[in-house]
């Protein structure tokens, strides 16, 4: 088994937990045993990361009882019963209430080995299926995505705590590759419809007649339901909502006004525009982009994150090295220089490309992040495109920062081998890390 599965033991006659203990860890599972159902029922819990195989006939709470107990608190908790011979309609019974399933004394031990592994099975993807939920649901997972501390990138996150739990709805707008789908996940993750559901429908995607389908019905074969009714009591976000043609925005508030939004359903609109002289103002209807822009967040290039650019392209450089089965590059004084100083017109999807395609440089032996940088034309010219100057102390201090990062990366966090690679004492070494914010715990 890829992971060692637990199985509570619970009978009040030693001789057989210890039995059935030392046959099932002999078959690679985490055994531990009680006498009694009341004492198993101090240590299982919702999320308890096994099984439980329990005798039927016990003094005090019977296994009738303690089966009725375990499904009010986790229904899904698979619990193998075990019955004398003259009770096996009892056993039926227990079945029927939802024991996974049951052996009748004397039982094969093989057997017992053969259902345990089962019922382990069944409750691993229980588990995993819960844990993905949560993650997709989890805040905290959600705005650890968001990765940058600089002012900015705090701005952003202190605003999608701050609206996630407001009722109104929101506007998301900022350059293409920032990141506006994955700000309105993390919306809806800290709010409170978190736990409702989440609803996502690119309006750029459908014609007219397919668009008005999905969003109003009748629901397409594919879809169960409109998004408007699917999304009932969560969040439906709209990407691209700039699309939306004049006849469409007109239902669209209709259906708002209908069904008493925000106070049921909050839509949050993402608007992608990039046409010159042209806002999600100007080309929504004034009344529809009032009520979509109750509150608004703006997603920051990636040029104006400062040194969150040189992080985010090591931790992305480090995954596609993962990916690929090769060495992340490494980082020149200069090239954290290029980096900083690059426009990113395609912000975060941009570094994306660059930080794979510099691993898979590396991989050759050849190239050059400088090169990853030019734009198109521009061949002949070895030097980044540039922004405006920025103060040589940034660079300075960005790039000693993403050493430091990169340096105890590599040594999982071994102090002493960081220092005599970079030749700092303990003690510059302390003082630095501290200023910079990185902490020994995050590498180990």
């Amino acid at each position: 088994m890829s992971k060692t599965m637990k199985v509570a033991i619970v009978d009040d006659e030693k001789d057989m937990r210890q039995s059935i203990s030392q046959w099932l860890a002999l078959s690679g599972f985490d055994t531990e045993s009680f006498a009694s159902a009341e004492e198993a029922l101090k240590g299982l819990t919702a999320d308890y990361p096994g099984i439980v195989v329990s005798d039927i006939r016990m003094p005090g709470m019977d296994g009738m009882q303690f089966l009725r107990k375990l499904k009010s608190v986790d229904s899904t908790l698979p619990v193998i019963m075990i019955t004398g011979h003259g009770d096996v309609p009892m056993a039926v019974e227990a079945m029927r209430i939802g024991a996974f399933d049951f052996l009748e004394k004397p039982f094969n031990p093989d057997r017992m080995t053969e259902l345990a592994k089962k019922a382990s099975n069944a409750r691993r993807l229980v588990l995993d299926n819960r844990a993905l939920r949560r993650e997709l649901s989890d805040g905290t997972a959600l705005m650890n995505k968001l990765i940058g501390s600089s002012p900015v990138m705090e701005r952003l996150k202190e605003d999608i705590l701050d609206l996630g739990q407001a009722d109104g709805h929101v506007l998301i707008e900022g350059e293409t590759g920032t990141g506006k789908t994955l700000v309105a996940h993390a919306l809806h993750a800290v709010g409170a419809r978190a736990s409702k559901k989440f609803v996502l429908v690119s309006c750029s995607a459908y014609d007219e007649e397919r668009l008005n389908a999905r969003l109003f019905g009748p629901a397409a074969e594919d879809d169960p339901l409109p998004a408007l009714e699917e999304a009932r009591g969560g969040t439906l976000v709209l990407e691209d909502i700039e699309a939306l043609s004049s006849a469409m925005q007109a239902r669209l508030l209709t259906a708002i006004n209908d069904q008493g939004m925000p106070s049921e359903t909050r839509i949050v609109a993402i608007c992608n525009l990039q046409d010159e002289g042209k806002t999600c103002e100007t080309v929504l209807r004034p009344d529809l982009f009032y009520r979509l822009a109750a509150l608004k967040i703006v997603v920051p290039p990636l040029r104006q994150r400062g040194e969150d650019i040189l992080s985010l392209f090591t931790r992305l450089s480090e995954q596609f090295a993962d990916e690929y089965g090769c060495d992340a590059p490494e980082v020149s004084a200069q090239e954290a220089a290029q980096l900083l100083q690059a426009p990113w017109p395609g912000n975060v999807r941009q570094l994306i490309n660059v930080a794979e395609r510099a691993v898979l440089q590396n991989r050759r032996g050849s190239g050059s992040i400088a090169s990853l940088l030019m734009t198109d034309g521009d061949e002949q010219n070895d030097q980044a495109m540039t922004t405006e100057g920025k103060p040589l102390k940034e660079f300075v201090e960005a790039f000693e920062r993403m050493l430091i990062d990169n340096t105890m990366r590599r040594h999982k966090g071994s102090i002493v081998a960081v220092m005599d690679e970079l030749c700092l004492p303990r003690r510059t070494l302390n003082e630095k890390m501290a200023k910079y914010g990185l902490q020994r715990s995050d590498y180990l």
